[in-house]
């Protein structure tokens, strides 16, 4: 039976939930300093799972706390919380995962979260005119596989293909095409074969037009990659015929050495992260072509995937809380910049909870996991930054499974000094387990380190060194972004 999870960030709350329940069946996670090392092995002896968080959480302040609790989620559906409600610190809330967010937004929030949301809906029933109509239009992710298992996610909208974007597109252009995205209108419990290796599979899109399938392969997969025929036998098109689509999984090499799991927002594309608001009009004035990335992370990630023999074909994924939304964009972005492809894990959301700027959750541990579990004997580089979770998610990741971690890469692109302080303690925990966390303030460092450890190739150095003096020379040519410094 699992323990019940408890995020306790009070001596005072500590005492209550002690007074309340069995710890012997709990599993704690506690600010630091909250106890002494003596109590805290006094738990562990009488069966109390106990877990220090690296970084400081104000039970005031309910981001914080709703962050924290990515580090709580096990098998459980809710987990008790404590909070910093003004006439009770020592109070619990118990949180439904599924239904109910941690934390509410402000009256003003909401107000702006509705009004946005109904202003982006009246401006795409205006853009659209009545001769158009609208299309169906099936929209296959690159899935990902082994020798014997294959996953694959798509989504079934009800709405025209957006239009390819260009770097000439106005700040205006772009956000219209940022909405259509997000109010494109999901087409729900629709019918999905999906036809593989002579065998047919059959799967029902949500109430998000999303739809997956976890197929076992009838024979041995080759590495490389495989097509899937998709159709949709209820969607029939003018021709008399169902809508069809082929969708591509990604099959590791036999070369492969290793593979890498990297965070997208503020270490591949530069997004500014740390500040929501900012973040949200940065992705919607811009596209592929005018977004920017880190400096040198082209040639650094080129030279992970050739690995250090130059030929490994070291496969990439990519997972971030971005809607599944940009999907497309985040393609192209990463196929301009000639940045290595490899399968996208991105998030579902509704518009309305990407207006909510501070109700973010965090998926990125649940999908490594996933990803994990189809490569059980094969060792992963963590790449990501120091401006949210990265390096909580990762070190948890080292918990969970420290065999499946052979480097963790972290941008600094945090210099708050108790930022720095979290940091420190969680290389030092991640480096009793014989791992490394490596906190780099730019590609080039990164690179010279993976080449020390023989992850890459040391003449592929100078590549990473030119691409990042490339970068810094078209920097100021870029349109539309703001400017940033190399984290």
């Amino acid at each position: 039976m699992s323990s019940m999870p408890f995020l306790v960030l009070t001596r005072a709350g500590f005492d209550d939930i002690a007074r309340r329940v069995d710890l012997g069946r709990a599993s704690l996670f506690l600010n630091p300093g909250l106890l002494s090392e003596d109590d805290i092995a006094r738990l562990r002896e009488s069966g109390t799972a106990v877990h220090v968080m690296a970084t400081p959480v104000n039970p005031a302040k309910p981001q914080e706390v709703q962050q924290a609790l990515l580090l709580t989620r096990n098998d459980m559906a809710s987990v008790w919380v404590e909070h910093g409600a003004p006439r009770s610190a020592t109070s619990t809330d118990k949180v439904e995962r599924a239904d109910a967010p941690v934390v509410s937004t402000t009256p003003l929030r909401r107000r702006l979260a509705r009004t946005a949301g109904a202003l982006a809906s009246g401006v795409l029933r205006r853009l659209r005119s009545p001769e158009q109509g609208r299309a169906l239009m099936a929209v296959p992710y690159l899935g990902f596989g082994n020798a014997t298992r294959i996953w694959l996610k798509g989504r079934l909208l009800d709405e025209y293909g957006f239009r390819e974007q260009s770097v000439a597109d106005s700040g205006w252009a772009n956000l219209v095409a940022f909405y259509q995205r997000l109010e494109s209108d999901e087409v729900a419990d629709a019918r999905v074969l999906a036809h593989f290796g002579g065998a047919t599979h059959e799967a029902r899109t949500d109430r998000g037009g999303y739809f997956s399938f976890d197929i076992q392969a009838a024979t041995p997969l080759a590495g490389g990659r495989h097509t899937i025929e998709l159709e949709f036998p209820d969607n029939i098109q003018p021709d008399g015929q169902p809508l069809r689509t082929v969708a591509e999984v990604l099959v590791p090499a036999a070369t492969a050495r290793f593979g890498i799991i990297s965070d997208i927002d503020d270490t591949v594309l530069w997004t500014n992260v740390t500040n929501k608001l900012n973040m949200a009009l940065m992705l919607a004035r811009t596209n592929h072509h005018t977004r920017k990335p880190f400096k040198g992370v082209a040639a650094f990630y080129r030279a992970l995937r050739d690995g250090a023999g130059g030929a490994e074909d070291n496969p990439l994924f990519y997972v971030s809380s971005s809607p599944w939304h940009l999907y497309g964009p985040l393609v192209e972005f990463l196929k301009l910049q000639d940045i290595p492809l490899g399968p996208l894990l991105l998030r579902e959301l509704s518009v309305r909870q990407v207006l909510k700027i501070n109700e973010h959750g965090n998926h990125k541990l649940e999908q490594i996991e996933r990803i994990l579990d189809f490569y059980p004997g094969m060792q992963f580089v963590l790449i990501g930054d120091s401006g949210e979770q990265d390096p909580e998610i990762y070190t948890e990741v080292v918990r969970r499974r420290p065999g499946a971690v052979r480097m963790i890469y972290i941008r600094s692109v945090n210099p708050d000094p108790s930022r720095i302080d979290a940091l420190d303690r969680l290389i030092d925990e991640v480096s009793s387990t014989g791992i490394q966390l490596v906190l780099s303030p730019d590609s080039v460092f990164a690179a010279s380190h993976a080449a020390a450890e023989k992850l890459i190739a040391v003449d592929r150095l100078p590549g990473v060194r030119s691409d990042k003096r490339e970068d810094e020379e078209a920097a100021p040519a870029r349109t539309g972004v703001a400017a940033s410094g190399d984290a």
